[in-house]
């Protein structure tokens, strides 16, 4: 099992160890039916097992899991479960618009500028040991796998404050925090644990954060105050996904569209950008956890979503369905988003054992989008990841390690580095990584080989939030931490 190379991580850990707990419990059928030990010790052996369970359950508790592979961690009953949060400031002296910081480039929205994990505008420089990243704050913060939004220097996330579910603002440069509006709602599952999953947009002076239980807040951006507010899931009679609503708000023209929940449709649902009005629902499957994004594809302006089983393209002014695909079964999760390329391409990836596969359409008579499947493979299995482009080559990471893939082949050109269930953006020709421990690496995107350029301690804790670059402000965070640093870029002065 563990010697299969392309075997998904999951399925081996999960698989190790069933066969060390058969193992135990075979172990143990042998000492207490099969053996030749006296009654006496079988029974001073039954004596002890049961003991031994009794103060394991009493002193140790699961503490979500390990990593992305679901192995569940066990911690100590009595040890502390997290750092506190920062108080907040009061939100009503907060009336100063935000002004541009230096040095920064706005990232209003999940995975980037524009929702491609592709950051352009800034030139990173390769050398951290000759320029190093300077760190201008670190600060605890509260739970859930959010990312970053930044515009004119204000960073939003979410993150879950006790039994309410925050929407917070904070400064770029200080780490202040200067707003946060809360509901009363929180999301629980213990492989994923708590919180907000979704990651705020930020659009014309509003904020939209779609919490975990479904509740979508459009805000003022400079106050934190609610301009407007949806019950998505309870309004429409959606069932939640298992692992929590994920997928961040996609906001234009005078439209807000979220995902759906675990409910056959509808999978996408449109709101009235100033009112909260609802405008359109679209769709028949149910959700998964990647992020819906606005494209054209063969001359068709379309909304395209990754869902439980199927890729969805709907028209964007009513949410008429021009494209189903059906790509796998509903059984496991798809978070990668998909990626358009040029000649009217479609990238689709996930982890599980799914794998990836390469799309081509065309426009139809009617007027619906018809597919042409180039190539399908295992050499790229993103779980939490997505890939991003670059000069005809696919950079993510498959199953935990840093991979490239041809785009017109799938044939993958080298799988190096480990980094477990961790996030990625190409920033011209590097590539961040945010791996899962939580350090940061810094990495050559090129075919010929895989070439680590540097390393950056951000965090020690498991980490599956996706990093946010903001110019050359880098902003990360897990489910305890955040840390803002300061890239060195090329020609600034060691």
């Amino acid at each position: 099992m563990r010697m299969r190379p392309e075997f998904e991580r999951n399925f081996q850990a999960w698989g190790t160890g069933g066969i060390v707990l058969l193992s135990i419990l075979l172990g143990l059928v042998w000492f207490f039916f099969l053996s030749r030990f006296p009654g006496r010790v079988r029974l001073a052996g039954l004596v002890v097992l049961l003991l031994a369970g009794l103060g394991l359950s009493q002193s140790v508790r699961v503490d979500g899991t390990v990593d992305g592979r679901g192995m569940p961690k066990f911690a100590w009953k009595w040890s502390a479960r997290r750092l506190a949060v920062p108080e907040v400031a009061n939100a009503a002296s907060v009336t100063a618009p935000a002004a541009p910081v230096p040095g920064a480039l706005d990232v209003p929205q999940f995975f980037g500028p524009n929702r491609d994990g592709v950051v352009r505008g800034v030139k990173l420089a390769r050398d951290w040991k000759a320029t190093p990243p300077e760190e201008l704050w670190r600060q605890p913060i509260g739970a859930g796998w959010s990312a970053f939004a930044v515009v004119n220097g204000r960073a939003y996330t979410q993150e879950q404050r006790g039994e309410d579910e925050a929407v917070t603002c904070y400064d770029l440069l200080t780490g202040k925090l200067l707003w946060m509006h809360t509901n009363r709602a929180r999301f629980f599952q213990w492989q994923g644990g708590e919180g907000p999953r979704a990651t705020p947009t930020v659009d014309r002076g509003h904020v939209f954060a779609y919490g975990a239980t479904g509740i979508l807040d459009c805000l003022d951006a400079t106050t934190g105050q609610r301009i407007w507010s949806r019950e998505v899931l309870k309004e429409n009679n959606l069932a939640n996904t298992e692992w929590g609503l994920s997928a961040s708000p996609l906001v234009f023209d005078d439209t807000v569209v979220v995902s759906g929940g675990a409910t056959n449709g509808p999978t996408i649902l449109a709101y009235h950008r100033e009112t909260g009005a609802p405008l359109w629902q679209s769709g028949f499957d149910k959700v998964s956890y990647a992020s819906p994004i606005l494209t054209t594809i063969a001359g068709q302006r379309v909304i395209l979503s990754v869902n439980a089983s199927t890729v969805t393209a709907h028209n964007p002014t009513n949410g008429e369905l021009e494209l189903t695909f059906y790509w796998t079964d509903e059984k496991f999760p798809k978070a990668g988003q998909p990626v358009v390329l040029p000649g009217d391409r479609v990238f689709l990836s996930a982890g599980y054992g799914i794998g990836a596969l390469l799309l081509q359409f065309a426009a139809g008579t009617e007027g619906q989008l018809i597919p042409t499947q180039l190539w399908k493979s295992m050499r790229m299995k993103t779980q939490f990841n997505s890939v991003t482009p670059r000069e005809g080559y696919l950079y993510g990471l498959d199953d935990g390690l840093l991979a490239c893939v041809e785009i017109a082949t799938g044939e993958r050109k080298w799988k190096d580095g480990r980094f477990g269930s961790g996030q990625t953006l190409l920033v011209e020709d590097l590539i961040l990584i945010q791996s899962e421990r939580g350090p940061v690496i810094l990495a050559a995107a090129q075919p010929d080989r895989y070439l680590e350029l540097g390393r950056l301690p951000a965090l020690s804790s498991k980490t599956w939030n996706h990093p946010t670059l903001a110019g050359r402000y880098l902003l990360v965070r897990n489910d305890r931490e955040a840390v803002c640093y300061r890239l060195p870029v090329e020609g600034a002065t060691p």
